[in-house]
């Protein structure tokens, strides 16, 4: 009985870890277009440092069937775009102000963080 609960304590410590705790590491982008990869569960870069004021192309491209990943929501633009299976498409972003931005799929199961910052 304690192997049951004990496998199932260690579930939980998962999860919360996978969803509230865990942080990629952050990717910089270097020009005003970058490829995001969704796959396995994740955005990859998941985390994204650019410049403020800097008009972004972000290409998606999606490997993951699962239907959670069809979505991909940027809630604070009010922006919302549909990803096919194994194609790639271009979400444009506007000049923004420097703060921290998520996108998300519409479950939040797949997370991702725009961390617009001021240069120079």
């Amino acid at each position: 009985m304690w192997m049951v609960n004990l496998g199932g304590l260690l579930l939980i410590a998962l999860i919360v870890w996978w969803f509230w705790l865990y942080h990629p590491g952050t990717d910089s982008l270097a020009s005003e277009e970058l490829v995001i990869l969704v796959e396995n569960g994740t955005y990859s870069p998941a985390r994204i440092k650019v410049a403020a004021q800097t008009p972004l192309r972000l290409t998606f491209m999606r490997k993951d069937p699962s239907p959670c990943a069809e979505t991909l929501l940027f809630p604070a633009l009010q922006l919302s775009e549909t990803l096919p299976l194994n194609k790639a498409r271009t979400v444009q972003l506007p000049a923004l102000a420097p703060g921290e931005y998520a996108f998300h799929c519409q479950m939040q199961m797949y997370r991702g963080t725009l961390l617009v910052e001021q240069q120079g």
